[in-house]
């Protein structure tokens, strides 16, 4: 059951072998930390953790690297407008490295919560400053960078094939640009040193050969990528909002100063959307994990909700779906507990769910399955066995879950054991209207073989 990936840039699914045998080398596209994250960013996060879990599940060592965008990252991404950063201060009245380090823990605090795996290694944008430098005088040197008056940029036309990763029309794109382009040459160059505005004083900004400012956007991942992972690994990993511009701009500077496309494998998650819309935070409007928490769900209901897509397909939120997400996740963890301590996995499911997660990290099929074997005829400790091995790749932490010491109230009680009553006498409506007055007062009733099983919802 070979690993098979689909890799954005040959637009197609290839097996996977690692560049070298020992370990796995990945890179992950960090956030801008100049506000919270929200859910949608979220979910990029844990096709990402997926991702390793897999790897791992297959017995590879992953080196996983991640980086924070503290700097560089414009409100354009035609190299235009103020730094997020800079944007970010304003609006919250604190200097940029405070808000850098406010929502960069936020945003760890957010993955710790989805039970995400931390990467190997963290690394700022703003702490690798001579290595962005180094990198674009490779560039610089090599013939692909060229100076105007705002900065240093990237010339894309030196390059055959620049923007193959999205399959860019470039000729189109020169042909319409309708925005003014100042002293770039081509609509599609991209710049690697910004100078710091005559008229004011940046927060962030640094001593570089060409004057004092700071770097571009795309030139950190590439000098942290290549300094931490090589210049050649194996896969990199993204929102799919980074095609078209950010991850195109990394592999030509990859390919001007290194001449390779710095990752074996360029992988991409898709988008939440909300009422049929992409979640963004530049609207204003987004939902933070602390709001999903606040409303009382566990942060886990939205991971397991994660696991129904495909990481590949835009995935609807909504209430509903994630109250779903919660009740599974419930059933799940008390099915867990019923069945006491584990015994064997079962090998046909084990080989089955191998088979579904190597197939491009198929997570819908593979809890499919997992509904399958809970369901199923299995010994209650072949069961757990086979669910814990699974959780492996799910990180629901299953196998840590205990049951609330919860007390129910004698009211309740009393509408359940009413509820009852009412079906045996095949009073439905009366059955009913007691279920509800049960929810109204925060409790929700499973009916099961043995009998119904009351919880707080």
């Amino acid at each position: 059951m070979p690993l098979r990936l689909f890799d954005t840039y040959a637009r197609k699914t290839r097996d996977f072998e690692p560049l070298n045998p020992d370990r796995v080398r990945m890179y992950a596209c960090g956030p801008t930390v100049y506000d919270y994250a929200h859910i949608g960013n979220l979910r990029t996060y844990l096709f990402e953790d997926v991702l390793r879990r897999v790897l791992e599940f297959n017995g590879y060592h992953v080196q996983h690297v991640v980086n924070i965008t503290d700097v560089g990252h414009l409100t354009s991404d035609a190299d235009t407008g103020e730094d997020k950063m800079e944007v970010g201060a304003e609006r919250t009245g604190k200097t940029a490295w405070e808000i850098a380090e406010l929502y960069t823990q936020a945003f760890k605090d957010d993955l710790l919560a989805l039970n995400a795996i931390a990467p190997s290694l963290w690394c700022k944008a703003t702490d690798h400053i001579a290595e962005q430098i180094d990198e674009i005088k490779a560039i610089e040197a090599n013939g692909y960078a060229y100076r105007t008056d705002d900065g240093i940029y990237f010339d894309t036309s030196k390059l055959d094939h620049y923007g193959y990763l999205a399959r860019l029309d470039v000729t189109g794109l020169q042909q319409g640009a309708r925005v003014d382009m100042g002293d770039k040459r081509n609509a599609t160059d991209f710049a690697l040193w910004k100078f710091s505005p005559t008229e004011q004083q940046r927060q962030m900004e640094w001593d570089s050969p060409w004057g004092r400012g700071f770097p571009g956007w795309h030139i950190e991942c590439s000098a942290m990528s290549t300094k931490y992972l090589g210049e050649y690994f194996d896969i990199h990993c993204g929102g799919e909002d980074h095609i078209s511009v950010h991850h195109s701009n990394e592999i030509a500077q990859s390919e001007a100063s290194h001449g390779t496309k710095l990752a074996n494998f360029w992988m991409h998650g898709y988008f939440l959307q909300v009422d049929n819309a992409k979640m963004a935070k530049s609207s204003g409007e987004f939902l933070r994990l602390a709001v999903l928490i606040e409303r009382n769900y566990d942060p886990l209901a939205y991971r397991y909700l994660c696991l129904t897509a495909h990481y590949r397909s835009n995935l609807s939120f909504s209430w509903n779906s994630l109250d779903g997400a919660q009740t599974a996740l419930n059933r799940l963890r008390d099915a867990s507990v019923e069945w006491g301590e584990p015994g064997e996995p079962d090998a046909d499911y084990l080989d089955r769910f191998t088979g579904f997660v190597n197939d491009d990290l198929n997570t819908a099929r593979a809890m499919a399955l997992t509904w399958d074997m809970v369901r199923g005829d299995l010994p209650p400790a072949t069961k757990k066995a086979t669910l814990l091995q699974f959780d492996r790749v799910f990180g629901l932490r299953l196998s840590e879950w205990q049951p609330a010491e919860v007390v129910i109230p004698d009211n309740v009680f009393a509408l359940v054991e009413a509820r009852q009553t009412a079906r045996a006498e095949k009073r439905w409506e009366d059955a009913d209207a007691l279920r509800d007055q049960v929810q109204a007062l925060g409790f929700e009733i499973e009916d099961t073989r043995e009998g119904p099983q009351v919880r707080p919802k």
